[in-house]
């Protein structure tokens, strides 16, 4: 019987490696195309603690950074309770852990009314980013390092000792981004608006720029991340926060477009933080606001300037319905916004007009919207994912919990969900069940 087991045992790992090693990566917080979209099929519907839980591993703290894939390996990082060491973890595809390196340490000192979100972000909120060679994570102290896909330091440095004190009321939440030989960073805040480019390979300064704005208050505070979009024949930078998405120069950080309208002048709200992150497909960059305000559908091709007012790059315009922490997706020509109260609505790519505005689940919603095999995954506080047919038409498909708090949005490879809470990673696949598994 011992002998069986260890066959079966075997076996399912293997079939789990070739799985991941033939999936598409999942290198980025929003996945490989940067918009929180899987061509993966065959995925799960329905689970629970016990039916299609490949394995669970037991996390050293509290997280919300969304876990990255790249090959036979799982990349997160996470804090470790009763320490203040801040750690890149990577995990293999049988749900054991490869390597822990302890990048830093730090934490947050929640005060007053900021208590609450304690348990909503740390500073393990920041997500890794990977080219499959090498790894990059950020914390919310503003230490930033380099790691090699074994787990060793190729370099790390002080974002606050080189750009001045970070201060955010909810902390450093923002993710690096690569492209090409360079990471990018924006560092926006109430004591400088920073956007970075950094030489990937040695975390030398390649430039830094100002972000100019006349935003005040806390709306110099930004829990976005930057990205980069391609449209007539420019590749370009997005940075959205301060009252403005905009658009920059890879090679120097020159702005070369925004566009305003999110909080508008008259009746100015100076708690407007920008947490949801712009998302762009086929010709349309999708910008959420805050506080149930505007999304704005935008063709930013040939942009220049301030195109607020610009009627040939304004494809729709939203005026109210923003989700204000979870970003937008939009698949097969439909936008979906999930609102931090549990709504889902969805609108049409092209007009903007809204199909469905539909309640889904009542607890807060953190974690980005996924979009993958003809369906919508969304993730709550309290643990529940709720998946949704992705069609014109509202349909609940299933309600999966595992009861523990989740703030991170899911990532997928192959045909395995990630789905990391505070408490453990899991993995999670249509396919049958191994046993129980329980890792650290």
């Amino acid at each position: 019987m011992n002998h069986l087991i260890r066959l079966t045992t075997i076996l399912v790992m293997t079939l789990c490696c070739a799985t991941l090693s033939s999936a598409e990566n999942w290198p980025h917080w929003r996945g490989p195309r940067f918009d929180g979209t899987s061509q993966a099929t065959g995925l799960p519907t329905t689970w629970d603690a016990k039916t299609h839980v490949r394995w669970r591993f037991e996390m050293p703290g509290d997280g919300a950074a969304t876990p990255v894939v790249w090959g036979d390996r799982i990349f997160l990082t996470s804090t470790v309770d009763d320490s203040t060491d801040l750690v890149v973890l990577a995990i293999d595809p049988s749900g054991k852990q490869l390597w822990r390196t302890t990048v830093s340490q730090g934490a947050y000192d929640f005060q007053g009314g900021l208590a609450q979100f304690a348990t909503e972000t740390n500073p393990a909120s920041p997500s890794p980013v990977t080219d499959g060679k090498h790894l990059w994570a950020m914390f919310g102290n503003g230490t930033l390092a380099a790691l090699d896909l074994d787990g060793k330091e190729v370099w790390k440095v002080s974002l606050e000792e080189r750009y001045g004190e970070l201060s955010l009321y909810f902390g450093l939440s923002s993710s690096p981004f690569v492209d090409g030989d360079h990471l990018f960073l924006q560092l926006l805040n109430t004591n400088g608006q920073w956007v970075v480019a950094l030489d990937k390979a040695t975390g030398k300064e390649v430039w830094k720029h100002e972000r100019a704005t006349d935003a005040r208050d806390e709306c110099l505070h930004a829990y976005t991340s930057p990205f980069t979009y391609a449209a007539a024949d420019q590749r370009l930078l997005v940075v959205h926060g301060a009252d403005y998405v905009s658009a920059h120069r890879l090679s120097d950080g020159v702005e070369q477009w925004r566009h305003g309208g999110l909080n508008p002048k008259d009746g100015y709200n100076p708690s407007f933080r920008l947490v949801a992150t712009p998302i762009f497909t086929e010709g349309l960059l999708v910008v959420p606001s805050a506080k149930r305000g505007p999304v704005y559908g935008l063709d930013p091709s040939g942009a220049k300037g301030d195109i607020t007012a610009a009627k040939k790059h304004a494809i729709w315009h939203l005026e109210r319905g923003t989700p204000d922490v979870p970003s937008p997706v939009v698949h097969d020509g439909l936008v979906y916004l999930s609102g931090e109260r549990g709504t889902l609505t969805c609108l049409d790519a092209k007009t903007g007009d809204k199909l469905y505005d539909e309640r889904v689940h009542g607890a807060p919603h953190r974690g980005s919207p996924v979009a993958a095999d003809d369906k919508i995954f969304l993730t709550s506080s309290d643990g529940t994912v709720s998946v949704i047919k992705a069609a014109k038409t509202y349909e609940l498909l299933a309600q999966n919990s595992l009861d523990e708090r989740m703030a991170a949005s899911l990532a997928i490879s192959g045909d395995t969900i990630y789905l990391r809470s505070h408490e453990a990673l899991y993995a999670i696949g249509a396919s049958v069940a191994q046993e129980s598994k329980t890792g650290r």
